[in-house]
């Protein structure tokens, strides 16, 4: 039986496309492998995001290149990091198939070709579809399939994770904004919107696997249009489809959200549905309007705050959360203030916080750079403030009742099983282990850090 190994960098639409390929293999018959030293097939999804995420992926090509050596004896001395690897093949040869996707892919397709020869495919963001005809090559012991990289993207039928009770269900690839930023309008393309047929029949797939919870995913969700359907009116149709098939998914999330596109008709619907989450990710990245405008996130400080006091207003219960960017070319010690000034007011549960990284290849990068140090300090100063709100904003739960999505044994005592509530907190408890993968209600106790104690009720 021919083995597979999966090593992904980045998103959420990452780890769906990871999931969807695996589906192939799975269906071919081939076994998960527990290591890349021993699988038949190994394959890595890049990321594109940050120069740091590729800079670790080329140091991984490097280790693979080695791996791919000694599984072929053609290494001299094998050294420390591979001895499992020599291990495995001191009785005979095991090639190992090495394929390289996701954004990165895409980005660097050719240099990928011309300075990674060890790499036997390289497959870009437009060409996942043809994995099938890949997995029969290798299966078929063919010379490596020749991939035509220029057709539209594809979504895949299904990108659920085998044995998963919570998964991602992609509704949309690629963004039309071009932040200033960032690098995945180049690397994804135009935005794409997947039909609501589709996307129906995997919530259907999705009901027979006993799945529990989806997310709704794509760059800007809030954009999708599919043949006059806009977002609002899609999660209209998915809870209805849901309740009208009675499918096991009780929960539904979504992200990422663009504020800018962040309609009413969006809030009406999560505030009339149930099975829409009380839990908003709505990324603001600074709260300073000069800094939005450099940044082309067309939307003012003010604009945001308005679209969160709607939210609040018709979603009381509601948990917000976000991505913050602080040390933008240009920023200045007043759009910090502006920046603390937004987080006081809209006090978010929990934060994405990071400083300005320049990305290659985007407009940034060419802006005149604040000093590292001077980044970092300005860090520090969200980070702090929003360790003081989210342990104010949980605080005010304890005592309160939640309905809870089990997920597992919690990793610091194995008594105790871990989940989430609707508002995405973690939660620990004592229950039995049969509670895996279903809803329960859990009496908050007490706060632990950023992970809420209670009891089963």
């Amino acid at each position: 039986m021919k083995t597979y190994f999966f090593e992904t960098y980045g998103c959420e639409m990452n780890i769906a496309e990871s999931a969807a390929v695996e589906q192939l293999f799975i269906a071919r018959g081939w076994k998960k492998s527990e290591s890349a030293q021993t699988a038949d097939v190994a394959v890595i999804n890049t990321c594109s995001i940050r120069e740091t995420a590729e800079n670790r992926i080329l140091g991984r090509l490097g280790w693979f290149s080695g791996l791919k050596a000694v599984r072929e004896c053609k290494l001299g001395a094998k050294t420390k990091m591979l001895e499992e690897a020599v291990e495995y093949v001191k009785d005979g040869a095991k090639p190992l198939t090495l394929i390289v996707m996701g954004c990165m892919a895409e980005r660097l397709l050719q240099s990928f070709q011309k300075d990674y020869p060890f790499i036997d495919y390289v497959v870009g963001t437009y060409a996942k579809h043809h994995f099938a005809e890949i997995i029969s090559a290798i299966e078929e012991g063919r010379k490596p399939y020749q991939i035509d990289d220029s057709e539209q993207y594809r979504f895949a039928s299904l990108s659920a994770e085998p044995g998963a009770f919570s998964t991602f269900v992609p509704i949309m690839h690629g963004c039309n904004n071009f932040c200033t930023y960032c690098i995945v309008p180049y690397v994804r393309g135009r935005e794409l919107s997947r039909p609501v047929n589709e996307i129906l029949n995997e919530l259907d797939l999705l009901g027979k696997m006993k799945v529990r919870e989806v997310t709704l995913i794509g760059q800007n969700v809030n954009s999708y249009n599919s043949e006059g359907v806009n977002f609002a009116a899609l999660l209209q149709k998915i809870a209805d489809h849901l309740r009208e098939t009675s499918s096991p998914v009780k929960w539904v999330r979504f992200m990422s959200s663009h504020p800018k596109d962040f309609s009413d008709d969006v809030i009406d619907v999560i505030a009339r549905e149930p099975v829409i989450c009380r839990h908003i990710h709505l990324p603001v990245q600074n709260g300073s309007t000069a800094v939005l405008k450099a940044m082309n996130r067309r939307y003012t400080r003010e604009q945001y705050l308005d679209l969160v006091g709607r939210i609040k207003a018709r979603i009381p219960e509601v948990s917000l959360t976000t991505d913050i960017m602080m040390g933008f070319p240009g920023e200045t010690e007043a759009d910090v203030e502006d920046t603390l000034d937004l987080m006081r007011q809209v006090k978010y549960e929990s934060a994405m916080m990071y400083y300005y990284n320049p990305r290659e290849g985007t407009p940034a990068a060419k802006m005149e750079q604040l000093p590292v140090d001077v980044r970092k300090e300005r860090l520090q100063k969200v980070i702090d403030l929003q360790l003081e709100h989210t342990h104010e904003q949980m605080s005010k739960r304890v005592g309160s009742t939640a309905m809870v999505l089990v997920e597992g044994v919690s990793r610091d005592d194995k008594d105790e099983l871990l989940g989430q509530t609707e508002q995405h907190e973690k939660i620990a408890f004592k229950a039995d282990k049969s509670k895996i993968g279903t809803f329960v209600n859990v009496k908050i106790t007490e706060l632990s850090g950023n992970t809420f104690r209670g009891e089963l009720i």
